[in-house]
């Protein structure tokens, strides 16, 4: 007999061996429907197919198949083992994270009227209600009963019914994905020649509607003809005519008859193709040195200052595995990036590449999906970390671009895994390269350059020889002792800007914070509204004229009076990209303005929108958050502005000064990308701070060599890797003393490389109170073995008894 072991989507530390019903069908990477306890069905994925027996338990028997073949192939499943193993979680989290919801199939629970079930005993008015929803459609989801029956007690009263047996319950699994369709028109099948197509028309003679739309479709079809035959939409035939009548007269007389066909989503439609863009000489040698690179190493970092033509270089690569008949992996860290890039890969390789993130439907990236493992499907593939996850069957190359961005990093649910870090072991079970491009490049990856693992290219000049942008540090603390700020902008900044709109050139202003202001204050007692669920203070949002968590998303209108002492006077304090939009288009009534944020670009139109605009010289001012520094290209963009620096080198993590370094540069590299030297102001209080000045000369090396100094100093990345876990629980005192149990189990295994617990910057989050623990495991010692002995820890204090309610998220590699 044949078994097959079975990824579940859950969170469970192994695989469900299963016995396979005779005359099924199974292989690796099919979907399969599983029993689970007495009657829950989840859909799996099988991992393998094998004939040995389990001993310790009794085997059930899968329910069916979904597939005719596999939807996920064996390099996928190694990728998924891998990640399982090194970032501390199961196959099903995995899965869950890897598998297009549209792929997915939900369980509903179905309740049904038993229709031989004798009344004994006499039923409430609310049973009474239930049964007579329930007997009246003989089966309904409880979805549909909780949509008609609108009392809390609903799981109660149906258990009830379930107990005396006049329901009955079952779990069915729904498929989500469904194909598209659309009505297609042929002749009948009893018409096969042109001899009876002519009997036809005679006998159409007096119905001059049905022989003008029969025409209509031979002309369109090509039927008969020498000419290929063509497939004729119901739409098509019938556009601009109402003959929809004499269409279904035609069905009627078995003339015409309407068919089903698949048609896709994402419509492929021909884009245009011009010729690849021409290399300047920095970027062909860039280019045949990373040629020389790969013969030796699997990963190349490419090091070009901004507007460097990176993307130029990409491109080249693109085309030359396209010519070996491999599939290239395009990585961005944004999804507001994909908008600009699309159109330039479009205009080279056309309809051969594909989108890949989560703003498209389930429908669309299941579609994706299939099209990747096809032949004749997508050989480009643009999207951000979860594309890792599609199933290549050619992969030659994967481009990272910006590498250093942590929005590679999958913060929540688990896998909390790094979509970097996972291209290269991808590539690796492909056997394809990876190039990492940046500007500024994260301190592991050009660590592991200069150490050799990776090669490292570096293009140090601007494309066509434009100038490096002229950086202004503007002394906020100054201006604001000599009261020449004006509200929130420094003189300098509002010249340059006036300057700049009257050049009729664009203006980016930065402000990594979204919101009209972080907190509103009592201007007597000083409290602040807080959220009810986080410990952290409530955002105003002037638009929606709310007070909004940014963690939980609670929110709540304004309130009319402090709530601690009654004052009637409350104050915003601080500043968010909505009062910059809001200030800028007081002071400068005549400029277009728009914000781009995570209040703004909800939907994909929406943010594709603001970019076409701001691209299109509609906008003449943009406003946003860190979504505006990730490697947009704006031609007339002359000045950025930088509003609050203080607030990036000041936060409390070891990366601050390395993120800010890359954040500013990168704001910075937005300007002077079309012959004119672009200018950026930074506005900060600490003008002579380090990292500042080696912003405003663009010293990476500088940066590089002081932060590199400092983390080999006190033991951080990339000399020890880090695992941090997070403890949560609803109640503080347990979770406080289990992290403290916990803490001293570890340092009794790990000793001194065991920091905490301790709360972390917000210590409250969705109502769990949340205790840190940090380990650091030096690069040289068994990261493998380091986990067990971790995991040995967590699953003890999960299986006891007082931490059953406690949460323990094991975290590999923090950003």
């Amino acid at each position: 007999m044949w078994f097959a072991d079975v990824i579940l989507p859950l969170a469970m530390p192994q695989s469900f061996t299963y016995a396979i019903p005779d005359g099924l069908q199974v292989h690796a990477g099919m979907r399969v429907v599983a029993p689970v306890g007495q009657r829950k069905f989840y859909s799996g994925i099988v991992e393998k197919v094998h004939e040995n027996i389990p001993e310790s338990f009794v085997v059930k028997e899968l329910v069916c198949t979904l597939d005719d073949r596999p939807v996920v192939n064996s390099c996928q499943l190694e990728l998924w083992r891998w990640i399982a193993s090194y970032y501390m979680c199961t196959l099903g989290e995995v899965m869950r994270a890897a598998i297009p919801s549209g792929l997915k199939l939900e369980s509903a629970t179905c309740v049904y009227f038993n229709t031989e079930w004798v009344q004994n005993e006499e039923l409430t008015e609310r049973q009474e209600k239930i049964l007579s929803m329930v007997s009246e459609k003989k089966q309904l989801s409880v979805n549909e009963i909780a949509a008609r029956y609108k009392h809390k007690d609903l799981m109660r009263v149906v258990q009830s019914l379930v107990d005396m047996e006049a329901l009955r319950v079952e779990e069915l699994i729904a498929e989500r994905y469904k194909p598209r369709y659309e009505t297609c028109v042929r002749l009948h099948s009893r018409i096969h020649s042109e001899e009876q197509l002519g009997e036809v028309f005679g006998q159409l003679s007096k119905a001059p509607q049905q022989s003008d739309l029969l025409a209509r479709y031979v002309q369109l079809s090509n039927v008969f003809s020498i000419r290929e035959l063509k497939a004729v939409s119901k739409k098509e035939l019938l556009a601009g005519k109402s003959h929809a009548g004499a269409f279904a007269a035609l069905a009627e007389k078995q003339i015409l008859e309407p068919y089903p066909v698949t048609v896709p989503r994402l419509s492929r439609n021909g884009a245009h193709i011009s010729h690849i863009p021409e290399l300047t000489v920095c970027q062909q040698d860039a280019v045949n040195r990373i040629r020389a690179f790969f013969r030796e190493k699997d990963v190349v970092l490419l090091h070009g200052v901004t507007a460097s033509g990176k993307t130029e270089i990409y491109i080249h690569l693109i085309a030359e595995q396209l010519k070996l008949g491999k599939q290239v992996l395009y990585l961005l860290p944004e999804i507001a990036l994909t908008t600009q890039i699309i159109n330039r890969l479009k205009t080279s390789f056309g309809d051969q590449v594909g989108i890949y993130h989560s703003k498209y439907s389930d429908a669309e990236r299941v579609e994706i999906w299939n099209h990747t493992a096809q032949t004749d499907g997508y050989n480009v593939i643009l999207g951000v970390r979860s594309a890792v996850f599609l199933p290549f069957t050619r992969l030659g190359l994967i481009i990272v671009d910006e590498e250093h961005e942590n929005t590679y990093k999958q913060f929540e649910p688990a896998p909390r895994y790094n979509g970097r870090d996972a291209s290269i072991v991808l590539a690796a079970i492909h056997k394809a390269k990876v190039l990492a491009g940046t500007a500024t490049p994260s301190l592991e990856s050009y660590h592991n350059a200069l150490e050799g693992k990776y090669g490292l290219v570096e293009l140090t000049q601007h494309y066509a020889g434009l100038s490096m942008p002229e950086i202004i540090l503007a002394d906020t603390s100054t201006a604001r002792k000599m009261k020449k700020m004006r509200s929130h902008f420094h003189p300098a900044l509002l010249e340059a800007i006036e300057q700049t709109l009257n050049d009729r050139q664009q203006i980016l202003l930065f402000r990594n914070r979204r919101g009209f202001a972080p907190y509103i204050q009592c201007s007597v007692c000083e409290s602040v509204p807080r959220c009810l669920h986080c410990d952290v203070s409530l955002t105003y949002h002037k638009f929606s004229n709310r007070l909004i968590c940014h963690y939980c998303g609670y929110s709540t209108g304004i309130p009319s009076c402090c709530p601690e002492c009654g004052n009637t006077e409350m104050h915003t304090i601080g500043f968010g990209t909505e009062k910059i939009e809001d200030e800028i288009q007081i002071m400068f009534p005549q400029a277009r303005i728009a914000r781009l944020d995570m209040d703004t670009s909800r939907t994909r139109s929406r943010y594709e929108k603001i970019i076409a605009d701001f691209e299109s010289g509609k906008t003449d001012i943009l406003v946003g958050t860190q979504m505006i520094s990730k490697g947009l290209n704006f031609e007339n963009v002359h000045l950025a502005g930088i509003l609050n620096a203080d607030d990036m080198l000041n936060f409390p993590d070891f990366r601050a000064f390395e993120r800010s370094f890359q954040l500013m540069t990168q704001v910075s590299g937005r300007t002077g990308r079309a012959g004119r030297q672009g200018k950026v102001i930074i506005q900060t209080s600490t003008p002579k701070h380090p990292v500042l000045q080696q912003v405003a000369t663009g010293n990476y090396r500088e940066m590089y060599r002081l932060q590199i100094a400092e983390r080999q100093t006190f033991a951080y990345p990339p000399f020890y890797r880090l695992i941090r876990l997070t403890l949560k629980h609803k109640r503080k005192d347990v979770v406080h003393q289990a992290a403290i149990e916990m803490a001293e189990q570890l340092t009794a295994i790990f000793g001194r490389r065991v920091l905490g617990p301790d709360e972390p910057v917000i210590a409250r989050i969705q109502t769990y109170y949340l205790e840190n623990i940090l380990l650091k495991i030096e690069k040289k010692a068994s990261i493998q073995q380091a986990k067990k002995l971790i995991s040995t820890v967590i699953d003890r204090f999960r299986t006891s008894p007082s931490c059953r309610s406690l949460h323990i998220i094991p975290d590999v590699d923090p950003m």
